[in-house]
């Protein structure tokens, strides 16, 4: 497949309605978005502004009602669901505010499990070095249950990129951890970007953790509403009080 633009993923005109008629609800309003390759682009807005469902629909998790998402050129509109799941299983990776770890596997059990369920050959040395790039290689027998919690989001973390994918898709990573434990995880997604190339896409509501990306695009109703680049967290704060407090 033809890559474009270098965009790793790009959303034309896409839009999300659940239920119909009087009781339908518009989730994304014709969003035209691109994440270029090897960039961190945080996602913020308002409860309800539609973060979720465009993390979901951008990462081939949901299917828009209209418009088209490309994910390293592959136009996922037309593809089965079978070969849905194998681009999401091959090129994305995924960090949710849940660790969603099996907690009676050891961490080096939880981060081969993508390639087990690929039918793929595991690679001991491959699993070790995403456990050591993450700060864990000494705690790779342990379970989750022997874990602190930025210990589990890291596991985390190293099973989401075990398959090397092309986009790293982030939903509140740091919601469950303390302030020093979520910087030590978003240093590692910046590290992901800057030394690896990869892209990541986080949805968070925390201007801190998302003054760690490149920009940061505003939803609000369904509709992208401004974007910021290179801006600290006060500047991200300001700008999220100002969609909170006057969203038109």
């Amino acid at each position: 497949m033809g890559q474009t633009h270098g965009e790793a993923v790009a959303l034309r005109s896409v839009s999300r309605r659940y239920g119909s008629g009087e009781s339908a609800v518009t989730a994304l309003d014709a969003v035209s978005l691109a994440f270029p390759r090897g960039t961190f682009t945080a996602v913020m807005g308002p409860s309800g502004s539609g973060k979720s469902t465009l993390l979901q629909c951008a990462a081939g998790l949901d299917r828009p009602t209209s418009g088209s998402v490309t994910v390293g050129g592959t136009d996922l509109t037309g593809l089965s669901e079978r070969r849905l799941t194998l681009l999401r299983r091959e090129r994305v990776g995924f960090v949710f505010q849940a660790f969603n770890l099996l907690p009676s596997l050891t961490a080096e059990q939880n981060v081969a499990l993508p390639l087990r369920l690929a039918g793929r050959r595991v690679p001991r040395a491959r699993v070790r070095e995403v456990l050591d790039r993450v700060g864990l290689g000494e705690r790779a027998r342990h379970r989750p249950g022997e874990l602190s919690g930025g210990q589990q989001q890291r596991v985390a973390l190293a099973r989401a990129l075990i398959t090397r994918p092309e986009v790293l898709f982030g939903d509140e990573p740091t919601g469950a951890l303390d302030t020093r434990t979520g910087g030590e995880v978003l240093a590692l997604l910046r590290a992901v970007v800057d030394r690896e190339g990869r892209t990541v896409v986080m949805v968070t509501h925390d201007p801190v953790a998302a003054s760690h990306a490149d920009r940061v695009v505003f939803l609000t109703d369904g509709r992208v509403h401004g974007e910021l680049a290179g801006a600290d967290a006060a500047a991200i704060a300001a700008r999220m009080t100002r969609l909170e407090t006057h969203p038109c």
